[in-house]
């Protein structure tokens, strides 16, 4: 198996000519038209059309070059048409005509399609391979009206998405599924939305902060809205949470004060809050560690007799840390109660998702034993339910689940981030067209469950949200500077107690030497 350079790979994105595959099919492209093969097919020497005409070459003799040359004169057309007639009758074409009936391997799943050697395959071949030069369309997902949508294989191809569960789809219109639902009323689904929109609202705020100078460093959450407000609002008060550095909108639904979240990128605190007032664990910077610490707290929840669940939220790069791994061992082993709600926003920094994994990552959880499920990350009501049962299911004492909340980051990884240099343009518009705010907005509007004043009423809430975020980060007291040695042990330590000691020497004797120069 070859593998292509990064460069390369950014460039096909940037052009629009897909990954990998697209560039093999492209590469070969003139070996298609040499064998009577239209350009959109691309699989023919694949699939041992060109090898055995290669190997008949002396039989078919000066009629086949004949042939092979007027197939690439029309190759853009019904090449497959032309060539077959053109063809002599050799063992060649006999190979060709077997190599016809056989499917189609280029990456791309067309319903029907057959080898270069039909008419109909190769049009339908060629239409699949400029639908493939997309990057924008190559990766997005689009639901269906049964409520399940489906995804479109990533840019290089050859991986066709499997089905998620959507209860809302990008239109607005509320669909059923088999499995999973929700009966919620006008006042909790217009609470819902003005989660969304006071999270986003606090969310951009912070990224000007940050632009302002007011910040070191800030991970947006934009676009993943629905996918951490409907899992968030799924828990109870008992139920434990271990977030990242971007569960922005968990912690809302925590209750936990979002000027508090600013402390730490500001730099004036050692986390910001109590993780025990809330059950919301501090933010952890480490990728993936947080995963092995909810499996070990739910070990212990279980040990307690407990009927409380823990979640854990990473995302689509974290999934390839060892951490995770030997979490989901650990939970399926000790059949602990937790859920693992890994935020697929398809790009970890830089890496597109099936750089990663050769399969949908919510499929990993099979091989530990236990379930996996794909949640419309941009749907709201969807990712409500399935959490809902996955930490009913965990609370019951069936164990682990897995839950890929199937969503996009529209924004950078970081402010420290620029994504125009590794994804294109395209594929954000794509998914802007899913904003999960507006998708529900326009639900809220066509169901007549909410009416203008409401709207208005959230609009002036999430004016005056970012009017408290700017007093607040600029008032931001300096951190006490022995807080470091608090909380370190539970019980104390007499090394941590000794260097407590050291410090305050070391800082009294600045203070000694002030005093010293206001007395000159």
């Amino acid at each position: 198996m070859t593998v292509e350079s990064t460069a390369a790979r950014s460039a096909a994105r940037r052009s629009g000519t897909g990954g990998k595959r697209a560039t093999q099919a492209a590469t070969g492209s003139g070996k298609a038209a040499e064998n009577g093969e239209a350009p959109g097919s691309g699989t023919a020497a694949r699939n041992g059309t060109a090898a055995a005409a290669d190997g008949t070459a002396k039989a078919a003799g000066k009629p086949r070059k004949a042939a092979a040359k007027s197939a690439r004169k029309t190759a853009a057309g019904p090449a497959a048409k032309t060539a077959a007639k053109a063809a002599p009758k050799t063992p060649a074409k006999a190979t060709a005509k077997s190599a016809a009936k056989s499917p189609e391997k280029s990456g791309t799943k067309t319903a029907g399609s057959k080898a270069a050697g039909s008419k109909a395959g190769a049009k339908a071949g060629a239409k699949t391979g400029a639908k493939a030069k997309t990057p924008a369309k190559a990766r997005t997902g689009t639901g269906t009206g049964t409520g399940t949508g489906s995804g479109v294989g990533g840019s290089g191809g050859g991986r066709t998405e499997p089905e998620l569960v959507q209860l809302l789809t990008p239109e607005g219109e509320r669909v059923t599924h088999p499995e999973y639902d929700v009966d919620l009323s006008a006042e909790e689904i217009q609470g819902l939305y003005r989660d969304m929109v006071l999270t986003r609202r606090f969310d951009a705020e912070a990224t000007a902060l940050q632009r302002q100078g007011e910040l070191g460093l800030w991970a947006s959450l934009l676009g993943q809205e629905a996918a951490q407000i409907g899992s968030g609002r799924a828990l109870r008060a008992d139920d434990y949470v271990f977030p990242t550095y971007r569960e922005h909108g968990v912690a809302w639904c925590r209750d936990v004060d979002p000027t508090m979240l600013l402390g730490m990128f500001r730099g004036v605190n050692n986390g910001g809050w109590d993780p025990n007032s809330n059950n919301f664990h501090l933010y952890t910077i480490v990728i993936g560690s947080q995963v092995l610490h909810a499996t070990g707290y739910a070990m212990g929840v279980a040990k307690d007799g407990a009927d409380s669940a823990v979640i854990a939220y990473f995302g689509d790069g974290a999934s390839s840390q060892g951490d995770v791994a030997e979490a989901f061992t650990f939970s399926a082993v000790y059949n602990a109660p937790v859920v693992f709600f890994c935020q697929n926003n398809q790009w970890a920094i830089s890496e597109p998702t099936e750089r990663q994994s050769r399969v949908p990552i919510y499929q990993r959880a099979q091989g530990f034993g236990f379930p996996g499920v794909r949640v419309d990350g941009n749907d709201v009501l969807a990712c409500l339910a399935v959490t809902k049962a996955a930490v009913e299911r965990a609370r019951g004492g069936e164990g682990p689940m897995l839950i890929e909340a199937f969503t996009y980051r529209m924004g950078a990884h970081t402010t420290s981030d620029d994504p125009t240099r590794y994804r294109a343009d395209e594929e954000r518009v794509a998914w802007e067209a899913k904003d999960p705010i507006q998708r529900l907005r326009v639900h809220l509007e066509n169901a007549g469950l909410a009416d203008d004043a409401f709207f208005a009423r959230i609009d002036e809430e999430s004016e005056a949200m970012g009017q408290h975020v700017r007093e607040a980060i600029r008032t931001m007291p300096d951190p006490d500077t022995m807080a470091i040695f608090e909380n370190v042990y539970a019980d104390g330590h007499a090394l941590v107690d000794e260097e407590r000691a050291q410090f305050a020497t070391y800082l009294a004797s600045f203070a000694d030497s002030d005093s010293r120069e206001e007395g000159r």
